[in-house]
């Protein structure tokens, strides 16, 4: 591939927009899907939580989170207006009785008073981070003691293999997460790194190496 189109496939990944950026975002949902549910499963998520996602993109897999308890209220922010419409619309029943709630955000300041989240997830994003720190003390800011959050990504061994990863990622392996959070306030509680076949844009299959890290506050 020309270095103009793996530049343009890294752009969407990070900020999908137009045709291109929704059938980029039916990808990612059903590559994502296993990791998804991988963080959400490990947020333990009891009745009457709020739980906030960060990039949420089209955010087919919110029935999932309102399968696990009952009385939850979903959070999602996004920086991509095309993902807060699309989420909106696949959503819409969530959205009219007052379940799913989404908002647009810059990927800086989290827009939530203090401690008001129960738990809150974000899978694949840590890459697009502009300043990891900040963002990091937001969301510590606006979850409530003891409250958990999860962070899901994929490998930097598996990830420096894909040719668009060279634009606008930052690569991360576990160890750097783990310097980077231990730069805060926050407790890591558990980490679990698994292995999952996912399918290529050739349609091949290939191993990715994935990681949960589940921090308290």
């Amino acid at each position: 591939m020309e270095k103009e189109e793996l530049q343009a496939i890294a752009a969407q990944l990070k900020h999908p927009t137009g045709e291109k950026g929704i059938e980029m975002a039916n990808m990612m949902h059903e590559t994502n899907i296993n990791m998804t549910r991988h963080s959400i499963q490990n947020l333990n998520v009891k009745a009457g939580n709020a739980i906030l996602e960060l990039g949420h993109g089209n955010a087919g897999h919110v029935e999932f989170i309102f399968e696990q308890a009952e009385n939850l209220k979903y959070y999602g922010l996004e920086m991509s207006e095309l993902m807060f419409q699309e989420a909106r619309q696949i959503n819409r029943n969530f959205v009219s009785q007052k379940q799913a709630f989404f908002s647009l955000y810059d990927g800086d300041a989290v827009p939530f008073q203090d401690a008001f989240f129960d738990k809150i997830f974000t899978v694949n994003t840590i890459y697009f981070w502009q300043e990891p720190d900040k963002l990091l003390s937001e969301i510590y800011r606006v979850l409530k003691p003891n409250g958990l959050f999860c962070i899901t990504f994929a490998e930097e061994s598996f990830m420096k293999q894909l040719p668009f990863t060279k634009f606008e990622f930052e690569l991360y392996s576990t160890e750097k997460v783990e310097q980077l959070i231990q730069k805060t306030a926050f407790k890591i509680l558990y980490k679990e790194t698994l292995t999952e076949k996912v399918k290529t844009k050739t349609g091949e299959l290939v191993d990715r190496d994935f990681t949960t890290i589940v921090l308290e506050k």
